[in-house]
């Protein structure tokens, strides 16, 4: 069976700076029809990256929506106009490590939250790292800190890291570097 829902109409309803919301009616694979509540979203970017001692940067910072502070990877959202995701992690890492990295990995493409936003979150692996100085974008107040691989690892599989792209980036970079 055929299990794709077809778009028929649409109403936007928000239109804001980092997201949009939309209203999509849908036709449903049995013909009966439906509403979609869609968050539009550019899309983000996460880079790992591991020094030569298996030790990651990791960033912390206080997030509203989880009202907490959040470990997690250098990571940022794509603007409208970054159609290249490694370029805009190269950026990220730089910005908020002061570190640009001489080997760069893809670890995959990611949903973030597939049953109503289109934000996807590419991740990269990042290796043979150098010191070129941070440079934090206005607005933007955060802490770095040196992690051990295995100790992030740990920190994963006993829930205390909560962001699902610097989870995914942990486990990976576990995997691809045992």
């Amino acid at each position: 069976m055929d299990f794709e829902e077809k778009v028929i109409g649409t109403k936007r309803i928000f239109d804001g700076r980092v997201i949009s919301v939309r209203v999509d009616d849908v036709e449903l694979p049995d013909g009966k029809r439906s509403k979609r509540e869609i968050v539009e979203h550019h899309g983000g970017v996460g880079i790992i990256a591991v020094t030569p001692e298996r030790e990651v940067f990791m960033v912390s910072q206080y997030r509203i929506a989880a009202r907490s502070m959040m470990l997690e990877i250098p990571a940022g959202k794509l603007e409208a106009s970054d159609t290249d995701t490694l370029t805009a992690g190269i950026r990220e890492l730089e910005e908020e490590t002061g570190y640009r990295a001489n080997n760069i990995v893809p670890l995959g493409t990611y949903y973030a939250t597939p049953g109503y936003c289109e934000e996807k979150l590419t991740i990269y692996l990042a290796t043979d790292l150098e010191f070129v100085g941070q440079h934090l974008d206005s607005g933007e107040f955060l802490n770095v800190k040196k992690y051990p691989l295995d100790t992030l690892y740990e920190m994963v599989m006993n829930n205390e890291i909560n962001d699902c792209k610097t989870a995914i980036a942990i486990l990976k970079a576990k995997a691809l570097l045992g």
